[in-house]
């Protein structure tokens, strides 16, 4: 089985160890791994501010860079979503029909390719903490995906996973909502901290960088002890 990695730019510019982990965890389920050098930006954040001529063009070069791939996984809920859910709505071109139903069918998160592609729910992994797990909403609410990253969590070795109140509920983030609307998404990602508070876990863990460093840096700045985790640092830690 061969896997192209989709490296989202947070992942890239913020958070690389979540690029290199998932490449380690891919590697060790017996994927063969490659990264298309060519590949940038997935075209979201132009898409999200309403510039969707330059979200095409980007959307465009994305078939092409990954045209050839068997699968294509991500450390992203919100860059895959782009990828599958918004591509078929704003690439109109007839000519690219074909390669965009083939590219969009064989996107995939990370924790859905695992477990529903691989059929593998657990690594091997050792982690003795108390977790609590944030459900991102373009991986739950767009693509779906829930149980899945519980699966892999619940294997892990010495884990106690415990769920939060209301986990589904959005950390605040959007991309640029939080910069549009910095009191509401203040506001909302105070209630996520509450929440991750409440449950006494040492790790908030989720499957998204830009949730993490939301949630992160307000836990960070009211010295909130429990830390952000990216499901990928989890699962890639040991290998």
């Amino acid at each position: 089985m061969k896997v192209s990695l989709f490296i989202p730019c947070l992942t890239d510019q913020f958070f690389p160890q979540v690029g290199i982990n998932l490449y380690k965890i891919l590697k060790k389920a017996g994927a063969e791994v490659d990264y298309p050098a060519e590949q940038t930006c997935c075209g979201q954040p132009a898409f999200n501010s309403g510039y969707h001529a330059e979200a095409i063009e980007l959307a465009q070069r994305f078939l092409q860079v990954f045209r050839s791939s068997e699968y294509i996984v991500a450390p992203s809920g919100s860059c895959t979503s782009m990828v599958k859910m918004f591509y078929p709505e704003i690439i109109e071109d007839p000519g690219l029909r074909e390669l965009l139903h083939d590219v969009t069918s064989k996107t995939y998160e990370f924790s859905d390719f695992l477990v529903n592609v691989m059929g593998i729910r657990d690594l091997g992994v050792h982690f003795p903490h108390k977790v609590t797990y944030h459900d991102a909403c373009h991986l739950l609410r767009e693509l779906k995906v829930k149980e899945a990253p519980r699966d892999l969590i619940r294997n892990v070795r010495g884990i106690e996973l415990i769920e939060m109140e209301q986990p589904e509920n959005c950390c605040g983030f959007g991309g640029t909502f939080s910069v549009k609307y910095p009191e509401i998404s203040t506001a909302m990602v105070e209630d996520k901290a509450a929440a991750i508070a409440q449950t006494g876990a040492e790790y908030v863990v989720a499957n998204d960088s830009s949730c993490l460093m939301q949630i992160g840096g307000y836990l960070s700045r009211k010295h909130i002890p429990a830390k952000p985790l990216h499901l990928a640092d989890l699962l890639g830690q040991d290998l």
